[in-house]
């Protein structure tokens, strides 16, 4: 396996299957921070749940929709627990399944209903477009929801004269402990993090949010429009961010497996490797890649390494490091300049890197070598 994010921090911020994408993060070499920003709260006992599956008993609906596997399944388990379970199944067989990806669709037919249609591209929208592309006049279409109302795709179908029948499985609410992710805002507020991570749009709404109450959402803006790399698994996850004006990576695919592969390409694309006294240096978050070969740094040496390699070539005075340092939580001392850059040039392993031009300040000094590569060449 290839280390793609090694020297990276990678926030997530899933409620569910964090594990599964931590440890695909990881396996990627990356560092993870988990603060989930969502928990899930099943309707087992919900009236509103009990009441509608009470009305599909009674007159099944002509087709059925399932949007989240977690969630079909546990509807199914919620007419199970209310001794109903098996009155539902018989009243959804009768009914058209769709779903909306491979494991809606595996719920369903682990349900022992038949297999249901579903989109290649996984989406809500294609599913949509599928449904509108027939007659629904007259007709009741029971959709599955997963956490959040889905108001423009049910008004759509209601448009086109169906009878829409909501089906709350379960639904998003703050963590009930939100210290891990003050931590994460905290981190990403203070530009420690490389990557934030979004598999669902009430969690990047709900980042947001808590941005809003402890007064750092401008702050938290300027770093995911800046250095820190906003990944979302869809567009519809992106829409809160987009909303924003939060540019954002979103794989064709809209699968954990294919986010972790467009971060493994977009995180090292936005570092130049940079030829600096006849070495091949390159920023990775909380490392450097020096010839091939990671080196630690410390949090004020990534900070003023990052300073530096922002204008390769050029000086960078000791007020402005100072400055720099003072913006990323730490001293505005320029003596603490100067020890700082003593200590970067230990942890690279290579003083030449960082010059000192006297009475002026520091630079990287760039030695262009033919066509350098954007990308770091693979660690070994």
């Amino acid at each position: 396996m290839r280390d793609e994010l090694t020297g990276y921090t990678v926030a997530v911020t899933a409620a569910r299957r964090a594990d599964e994408l931590g440890s695909l993060l990881e396996r990627r070499g990356a560092r993870v921070v988990h603060g989930p920003a969502l928990r899930i709260l099943p309707l087992a006992d919900d009236t509103e749940l009990r009441r509608v599956t009470d009305e599909c008993i009674a007159d099944p609906p002509d087709a059925v929709v399932a949007t989240t596997g977690i969630g079909f399944r546990g509807w199914i388990e919620a007419a199970d627990g209310w001794g109903v379970g098996e009155d539902l199944l018989a009243a959804l067989s009768s009914a058209r399944p769709l779903a909306r990806g491979p494991k809606a669709r595996g719920a369903v037919r682990a349900a022992g209903l038949p297999d249901p249609w579903s989109p290649e591209s996984e989406s809500s929208g294609e599913l949509l477009e599928h449904l509108l592309g027939e007659p629904l006049d007259g007709t009741r279409i029971a959709v599955q929801l997963h956490g959040t109302p889905l108001p423009d795709f049910v008004a759509a179908l209601e448009h086109a004269g169906a009878r829409v029948i909501e089906v709350p499985v379960y639904r998003w609410t703050a963590p009930a402990d939100l210290t891990a992710l003050d931590d994460l805002l905290t981190s990403v507020c203070a530009q420690q993090i490389d990557a934030v991570t979004f598999t669902s749009a009430p969690a990047a709404a709900s980042l947001l949010s808590l941005a809003g109450e402890r007064g750092c959402r401008d702050r938290l803006l300027a770093a995911l429009r800046g250095p820190v790399l906003a990944a979302c698994v869809g567009p519809v996850t992106h829409g809160p961010l987009a909303d924003h004006g939060v540019p954002a990576v979103v794989p064709e695919r809209f699968r954990i497996g294919a986010l972790v592969r467009s971060l493994c390409e977009a995180l090292p694309m936005r570092s130049p490797t940079l030829p600096v006294a006849g070495h091949r240096l390159q920023l990775r978050g909380h490392a450097a890649v020096l010839d091939g070969e990671l080196k630690q740094l410390s949090p004020q040496g990534r900070t003023l390494l990052r300073a530096l390699a922002e204008r390769p070539g050029r000086v960078v005075s000791r007020v402005a490091l100072a400055d720099a340092l003072h913006c990323a939580g730490g001293s505005a001392d320029v003596h603490v300049v100067e020890q700082a850059v003593a200590r970067l040039r230990s942890a690279l392993g290579a003083p030449r890197v960082v010059q000192t031009v006297i009475k002026r300040g520091y630079r990287l000094p760039l030695e262009p070598m033919g066509d350098s590569p954007r990308c770091a060449d693979p660690l070994p």
